[in-house]
């Protein structure tokens, strides 16, 4: 009789703990602030990646070749996720804030289109500074801020 109370004890605990570990749900609108959030935490580390490179191109630090080849091979990476991000629409949650606009859900092949744009001038800007030559990888940088402000001029509320 003990080993039968042991085993049913045992088996309730299991169905506990496994109930335990399950994630609670999230809600519709917890669902759509994360993806919001990641959205952004992905622009922002993709900033911060191209920031050197800004400072190069406005000669605010010294050019560097190797810091431009890898801020491309970065950005070739990231401005490929951009658009997976963006597959749960979240504009009807208007109570959190956000800078994207409707036309990304609108015209998601043009969105999609405009980060494949980004993507090649990175590629581009990788390849270029490999070579160490200042003035083609500053004007490859260009043509990666040029990919940037496209879709933030089709994609983004300005402030």
């Amino acid at each position: 009789m003990k080993r039968l109370i042991s085993i049913g004890l045992t088996a309730a605990l299991s169905v506990a703990m496994a109930h335990a570990a399950e994630p609670p749900q999230k809600s519709p609108e917890d669902l759509a602030k994360s993806a919001i959030e990641t959205r952004q935490g992905l622009f922002k580390v993709m900033s911060a990646v191209f920031g050197p490179v800004g400072g190069m191109m406005r000669n605010q630090v010294p050019f560097d070749a190797a810091v431009a080849e890898k801020a491309g091979n970065r950005l070739v990476a990231l401005g490929g996720i951009a658009p997976e991000l963006f597959t749960n629409d979240t504009r009807k949650f208007t109570s959190i804030k956000t800078t994207a606009l409707d036309g990304i859900w609108n015209s998601q092949a043009d969105f999609k289109a405009k980060a494949d744009d980004l993507v090649k001038a990175a590629t581009e800007l990788a390849t270029v500074a490999k070579t160490g030559d200042k003035a083609a990888t500053i004007k490859a940088a260009g043509a990666v801020g040029k990919a940037c402000g496209s879709c933030h001029d089709s994609y983004r509320v300005k402030n």
